[in-house]
């Protein structure tokens, strides 16, 4: 049997000590960051990437009032309508991002 261990920011707090060790972190600049140990990424590493398929965007619940027809088509393969009609509304989104960009 598994125990479930549940860790929040809360169980470990910011100490000063911790707070002064990031601030003299972040005020380095860039070129003094040792990569030695990080090997260079390759174009064909890239070839491969895929988005982390564990990200699940974060869903919102509403109420919407569509035309009849409208859901009638999206209902029309089945389970799923919802799914659909945030491809559509997404798809719809990025073309608009992509005009005014």
């Amino acid at each position: 049997m598994t125990k479930l261990v549940r860790k929040t920011l809360a169980d470990n707090p910011m100490t000063p000590a911790r707070r002064r060790k990031l601030a003299r972190l972040a005020a380095q600049p860039d070129s003094a960051i040792d990569y030695s140990d990080i090997p260079p990424l390759k174009a064909s590493f890239w070839k491969n990437a895929v988005r982390n398929p564990f990200y699940r965007p974060v869903k919102q619940q509403l109420t919407v009032r569509l035309d009849a027809d409208v859901v009638a088509w999206l209902r029309q393969r089945g389970r799923g309508y919802q799914t659909r009609m945030n491809a559509v509304l997404r798809n719809a989104m990025l073309e608009d991002v992509k005009k005014s960009a």
